[in-house]
């Protein structure tokens, strides 16, 4: 088999269909849109639209809250950590943040910060400083003599309580 001789199985490809062409082509005049109205026209959008009926997706209940403005991380795992410790790329002697993990190549770009998690097995003593860490992960990490640093949580406000007035 050679590549000029390679061939698609016959009938698998058509060519397009050119409208407008005359009326000989069975595709002439009007171009198959029918006659007259909206969609006959070019640029025409009308997806979810029911002639002026109120459409099913804003009819239907709405549920749940959606975060207008989430946070995302980067994810790195412990086997990575360990790979790149092994390999010389990261010092377990200093404590590793998240431009080290990015010079490491470990993460290509910070974003709102880094996440570890708890995927593979991590066997050094190592201190991380990073923004976000699974619960697994951390014990992981204590489980080998480390420790991860988090960055302190800001507390809500607390509520206040109206209070009624003995009278």
């Amino acid at each position: 088999m050679k590549l000029n001789q390679l061939a698609d199985n016959p009938g698998a490809r058509q060519p397009r269909k050119r409208v407008g062409r005359g009326i000989a082509s069975g595709t002439g005049k009007t171009a198959a849109r029918g006659v007259k109205g909206q969609k006959s026209r070019s640029g025409v959008a009308i997806k979810g639209f029911e002639g002026g009926q109120m459409p099913i997706h804003m009819r239907m209940p709405k549920r749940g809250f959606n975060v207008p403005n989430p946070k995302h991380f980067s994810v790195v795992n412990l086997g990575r950590l360990q790979t790149a410790l092994d390999a010389g790329k990261l010092d377990a002697k200093a404590a590793i943040t998240t431009d080290n993990l990015v010079t490491a190549g470990l993460v290509r770009r910070k974003l709102d910060g880094v996440r570890i998690l708890s995927d593979g097995e991590l066997k050094t003593k190592v201190t991380l400083e990073v923004e976000g860490a699974s619960k697994a992960a951390i014990a992981a990490v204590e489980k080998a003599g480390g420790k991860i640093v988090l960055p302190k949580r800001k507390e809500a406000p607390a509520s206040k309580k109206k209070t009624k007035k003995a009278s």
